[in-house]
């Protein structure tokens, strides 16, 4: 029932109008998504694990966002036992602050739950207070620290999680952060 209820709001999403559109991840976009990973991370994934990681199948979503067919964000993560693990997510740097990164965080969440993840986990830099703010509106909650997971640069990761994302209370939250429903960012 989760499925079918999920499958029914993803048909109800307001066209964007920003002419920016979410897409399954494929082969012919991960070229430009290492271009990314490079300007942004300092230990930036390999082209041959962004291919292997498309090849897992179902436990697996990667998603990117396309301006034409140029790639400006991507995202993706890995669904065990109930619980999806955000992976990655990155927004090319002129490209950023538009709205992108929660774009596809929302696809991400949407896919969680259509495949029955009961929660959603992910780390983030100690430093980077705009993706935490971003975190925080999905329901994110810091659960601990990772010390040094960004060994490159010797910072710790804040590990959130979103927990009960079946939940109606969950799926209200993001029919407004998509402009879902009423007082949503869409309105107006």
């Amino acid at each position: 029932m989760a499925l079918r209820r999920a499958a029914h709001r993803r048909s109800h999403r307001p066209v964007p109008t920003d002419g920016i559109s979410i897409v399954p991840m494929r082969r012919r976009h991960v070229k430009q998504v290492v271009a990314i990973e490079q300007q942004i991370f300092p230990t930036p994934w390999s082209l041959s694990l962004y291919l292997s990681e498309l090849t897992m199948g179902s436990n697996r979503a990667y998603y990117v966002a396309l301006a034409g067919s140029e790639v400006v964000g991507y995202g993706g993560m890995m669904i065990a036992v109930g619980e999806a693990h955000v992976t990655t997510l990155g927004v090319s740097p002129r490209w950023q602050r538009r709205g992108i990164g929660r774009r596809l965080l929302l696809e991400l969440a949407d896919t969680a739950r259509e495949r029955g993840a009961d929660d959603l986990t992910l780390e983030v830099r100690v430093s980077n207070t705009g993706a935490q703010q971003l975190y925080h509106s999905f329901g994110f909650v810091p659960a601990g620290i990772r010390k040094n997971y960004y060994a490159e640069v010797h910072e710790d990761a804040i590990v959130m999680w979103a927990h009960d994302i079946q939940s109606e209370e969950y799926g209200r939250r993001l029919d407004l952060l998509a402009g879902r429903a009423p007082g949503g960012e869409g309105d107006g």
